[in-house]
């Protein structure tokens, strides 16, 4: 079901690593040029034409874009009380680990008189995009939208594809979360048509975004790579992935269990053991064989298990493991060793690190208080999962008194003449002049 990579005596470099665990293929060029048309059509069209595209790409027609006030009310009202209850928990923890994200002003004394502050401001107005398909992602509406919330965000928008089974809106779990955040502007739009709905705006009907953020399928990761500079955006997010490094002390029953998780995404989903221990390789085949067949999603399951994209990879040692999986920079990052707390200390490059048997990947993907919104395909080697910092930029202010600047004017000039742009030097020795 899924294969074995022996990396025992190796010593590969980050590039040798890779090239044992490749990803699956994932083309963003080519999807870039199919979606072309669309970002055409919704830059240039009106909401008529997005009603056009849920008909082409999600088979039905939605009663209007905008999702009514209605709709969102009678979701939350129509909730399952145990969903409701398990949302307010999950949200309830986000946001006391959010909150600790927030940033305060920085006030630097260069010199006498003259002074640097740093200050956090929010983006004016953020779309925010939770995908359907395969799945319901309730989830995603509050990775989302509370560190939004909490950076003061003032405009933020949210959408989802229309669904076939719900007149054309959205999922009611997505709305009632939605409605459960206090968010009031829904669209019932997906795919690359949602990204470009809120980079280019639609006159009457959706004001253009600053940044986009949200995971979603390879169409979704094609506009955000089109449309950025338009709009900033979070990441490409591609498909999930996890990885686990485990000694002779794990338990292969929870190690599958994690495994088969993230492969019930997606049929691209990555999943990777990088262990020491023969035996518990040989045990975590025999658990995979026994629950993949008695899971809901057990073809989807077996397909993504059996791809280049997952292995189990056999090490000589920790370190060698250590070695692996910081190359290998996983979306998400198991720790399930006998010194797990000390080798989590040792990684660099991964999306969210869970140690120890009692913190698997699940738990962060809905209640953990961390965010899920994580860096994908070896991005966690330079990108940073979705936070409160996402939506703040930092802007310095100067202010320097006349003194100051009096004792700083020559330098600029000297090094202004140093690089031949004498008009910045006679812009300082113009105050000179004139005081």
């Amino acid at each position: 079901m899924i294969r074995t990579v022996d990396l025992r005596g190796k010593s590969l470099d980050k590039a040798g690593y890779l090239e044992q665990l490749p990803r699956a293929s994932l083309d963003v060029a080519q999807a870039m040029v199919a979606i072309e048309p669309i970002l055409k059509r919704v830059r240039e069209g009106s909401e008529s034409d997005l009603i056009a595209l849920a008909v082409e790409f999600d088979g039905v027609t939605p009663p209007s874009i905008r999702v009514p006030q209605s709709a969102l009310d009678a979701a939350l009202s129509g909730l399952d009380p145990k969903i409701r209850a398990a949302l307010e928990i999950s949200i309830e923890r986000i946001r006391k680990v959010h909150l600790d994200q927030r940033r305060v002003d920085t006030k630097t004394v260069v010199v006498d008189g003259g002074v640097v502050t740093e200050r956090w401001i929010p983006v004016d107005r953020v779309g925010l995009y939770v995908p359907g398909g395969r799945a319901v992602y309730p989830s995603s509406v509050i990775m989302n939208v509370v560190p939004a919330q909490i950076a003061e965000v003032p405009s933020i928008a949210v959408a989802s594809p229309p669904q076939k089974e719900f007149g054309g809106l959205p999922h009611p779990t997505i709305l009632a979360t939605c409605a459960l955040l206090g968010i009031t502007e829904v669209y019932a739009v997906g795919g690359a048509q949602a990204i470009a709905l809120f980079a280019y705006g639609v006159k009457d009907l959706c004001q253009k975004c600053d940044l986009v953020t949200g995971p979603g399928n390879i169409y979704v990761a094609a506009a955000k790579r089109a449309l950025r500079g338009i709009i900033g955006i979070d990441s490409e997010a591609g498909p999930t992935e996890i990885a686990v490094l485990a000694d002779e002390s794990a338990n292969a029953a929870d190690v599958a269990s994690d495994l088969i998780s993230q492969a019930e995404h997606d049929v691209i989903a990555a999943a990777i053991l990088v262990t020491t221990s023969e035996k518990l390789a040989a045990d975590v085949e025999k658990e995979l064989a026994l629950r993949v067949a008695k899971t809901k999603h057990s073809d989807r399951i077996r397909e993504a298990l059996g791809g280049k994209q997952s292995a189990i990879a056999l090490v000589d040692s920790i370190e060698q493991g250590l070695d692996v999986v910081n190359a290998y920079a996983a979306e998400h990052l198991e720790i399930q060793t006998e010194n797990s707390a000390a080798d989590a200390r040792k990684i660099r490059n991964a999306g969210a690190v869970f140690i120890g048997r009692f913190s698997p990947v699940s738990l962060g993907d809905y209640s953990a208080g961390s965010n899920h919104v994580l860096p994908t395909g070896g991005c966690a080697c330079h990108s940073s999962g979705l936070s409160v910092q996402t939506f703040l930029r930092g802007l310095h202010f100067i202010e320097y008194s006349e003194a100051a600047f009096r004792d700083i004017a020559q330098t600029v000039i000297t090094l202004a003449n140093s690089e031949d742009l004498p008009a910045h030097g006679e812009a300082m020795s113009a105050r000179l002049e004139n005081s």
